[in-house]
């Protein structure tokens, strides 16, 4: 809730009987840490005196350089609802400043705040964000790992006793509601054991904030069903993998400036120039949007993901989708992301590249109002219609290469993130896959 007080927290922690609060942030892989305070450190905490060791971090800072302290975003407050039986816990979204007070470089939410102060000066008030995310539900084994089979066979709509994730998708909408989120729908998804919430979109910064809470609860929950929640893009060959399809609009004064009435399909300029940035920057940001080896594995045609560069108001085969609704819900979807991105980092990336569109009066292309995937190579050629990389390895090389990632990232997270992305590519790249001892290993 906004406009929260420092007093406001302590007397919520006294008044709830709270006994601890976790601190969390965001490395600059996407994955959530904290720090848990017990509620007499509260004070110190809300005074920006909690202290970590940033070396401990992957792609934070050297050791000789290490501490760290946690900045809590005040209006991030929110208890827990899982852990409420023998005193509560809470939790603090926070900010990573660098010992002498400065925001620390590497922090991914800085990355976002830097990308909507340049939109604000700009003249752009608010970039909303409405996040669709993907995931599927497996099994556990006699120990509690994760398995690859599904939790059942459903499809994309289906209801109990088909969905047998219905009843743990429904405790983790009650709980997101508890947690203040307002939740859209849900729904079981195309592929077997695969889900879907949609949660309200709101602006940017608490937006990436919510699909780091979202991701949090969706785990809990189904922990607490006996099952393994994934948001990794394609855990099983030949079925859907898991998107984030990305809706955004930009608004100045309250108002939706991607809408004009009297435009082509009623879009503005600006709507178009942003698209135009996006098509024009994708290529340097997929790393960003589709971080993994397994990415890759999901943007292939054949199963709805988006692999050309593209835009359309009447079809889902693009990159980029104009949705049917005007005014102040007229977006643009942007169909590549998927769910295990940084979503400080993608989002402002995505804002970055729309923004770069606009200063620049980058116009995209003609729509493609037909199937892409039934499209001949030729037609596409002859359309010049781009595409994505084909590889997380294809995508870092795209993004080392581009000083508009350099200016979005800045220099510390742009070297850290290829620096270990390329790691992780050779790590791939010297595995030996089951695929190929089945072909090779009997007829070599």
């Amino acid at each position: 809730m906004p406009g929260r007080t420092k007093e406001d927290i302590i007397r919520m922690v006294r008044e709830e009987n709270v006994e601890f609060i976790r601190l969390q942030f965001t490395d600059i892989f996407g994955m959530l840490k904290n720090v848990a305070i017990t509620s007499g450190q509260l004070e110190k905490a809300l005074d920006n005196q909690c202290m970590f060791d940033g070396s401990s971090i992957e792609g934070f800072v050297r050791i000789e350089e290490s501490d760290m302290y946690l900045w809590p975003d005040i209006d991030s407050f929110v208890i827990l609802p899982w852990n409420s039986q023998i005193g509560k816990t809470a939790r603090l979204i926070c900010d990573v400043y660098t010992a002498d007070g400065m925001p620390f470089e590497g922090d991914p939410r800085y990355v976002l705040k830097r990308a909507l102060n340049k939109a604000a000066q700009m003249g752009y008030d608010t970039f909303n964000v409405g996040p669709e995310c993907e995931f599927f539900l497996f099994l556990v084994d006699g120990e509690g790992n994760p398995t690859t089979i599904t939790h059942d066979k459903a499809g994309y709509f289906d209801l109990g006793p088909v969905d047998l994730g219905e009843n743990a998708r429904r405790d983790m909408c009650l709980t997101l509601e508890d947690m203040g989120f307002e939740v859209e729908q849900s729904h079981h998804e195309e592929a077997p054991g695969q889900h879907e919430i949609d949660f309200k979109y709101t602006d940017a910064l608490n937006a990436a904030d919510a699909i780091q809470t979202f991701k949090l609860v969706v785990k809990t929950i189904a922990r607490r069903h006996g099952l393994h929640a994934t948001f990794m893009p394609k855990p099983i060959h030949g079925i859907a993998g898991s998107g984030m399809h990305v809706n955004t609009s930009l608004f100045r004064k309250g108002k939706n400036v991607f809408y004009d009435e009297n435009g082509p399909l009623q879009l503005s300029q600006e709507a178009y120039w942003f698209m135009g940035g996006l098509m024009k920057n994708i290529r340097s940001i997929t790393a960003l949007t589709n971080p993994l080896v397994n990415s890759y594995k999901r943007l292939i045609p054949g199963y709805e993901a988006p692999v050309y560069i593209a835009w359309s108001a009447r079809n889902r085969s693009p990159l980029i989708r104009v949705p049917t609704a005007r005014g102040t819900a007229t977006r643009l979807e942007l169909r590549c992301p998927d769910p295990s991105c940084n979503p400080y980092l993608a989002l402002a990336a995505i804002l970055y590249a729309g923004l770069d569109g606009i200063e620049n009066k980058i116009q995209p292309p003609e729509p493609v109002n037909r199937n892409l995937f039934d499209m001949s190579n030729e037609d596409r050629c002859a359309g010049h219609i781009g595409v994505l990389p084909g590889s997380l390895e294809e995508a870092i090389c795209e993004m080392s290469q581009s000083e508009f990632a350099r200016e979005l990232l800045g220099d510390h997270i742009f070297n850290k993130y290829i620096e270990a992305k390329q790691k992780e590519c050779e790590g791939y790249k010297t595995q030996i896959s089951k695929w190929e001892i089945d072909a090779y290993l009997k007829n070599y």
